[in-house]
């Protein structure tokens, strides 16, 4: 895979989930009860391209690093793996699940619970794939180059 399609798929997977993430908070916040339905209905439907992001981006990550070693890479991977489970196991049914309630009106404690969830391990999916382009960008720049 070329790399400039890794940091592509990486760089939209960052950006999506941050969009889902402020677009929660802001629906929450600022856009009152008639927006949290339709913001939930937006982030299930835009699973539809963040899956394969963090799918291709996970993929590309360990075919480029057959190449290479070290513990930058094996950081990257790991991460990828969290970001990964944090998606498949608790994200993906948490969108599932809010959108299901938001959509019949159930605004309730059970909602506002998985939100949270939701919301922490989206916060933690954010920090992980900005360290993970953090550390491919450090990879990217030839040995011995400052900064």
């Amino acid at each position: 895979m070329h790399p400039k399609l890794h940091a592509a798929a990486g760089g939209l997977a960052l950006g999506l989930i941050a969009l889902f993430w402020l677009a929660t908070l802001w629906a929450e916040t600022l856009g009152g009860a008639a927006a949290i339905a339709p913001v939930k209905r937006n982030i299930l439907f835009g699973l539809a391209l963040l899956v394969p992001a963090v799918a291709l981006a996970g993929a590309g990550g360990f075919r480029l690093a057959r190449t290479r070693r070290g513990p930058t890479v094996e950081r990257k991977a790991r991460r990828m793996r969290l970001i990964a489970g944090n998606g498949l196991l608790i994200l993906v049914p948490s969108a599932i699940f809010l959108d299901q309630r938001a959509a019949a009106g159930q605004i309730d404690a059970a909602f506002y619970a998985v939100q949270l969830l939701e919301l922490a391990v989206g916060a933690v999916n954010i920090t992980l794939l900005a360290r993970n382009m953090r550390d491919g960008l450090a990879l990217r720049r030839p040995v011995g180059a400052g900064g």
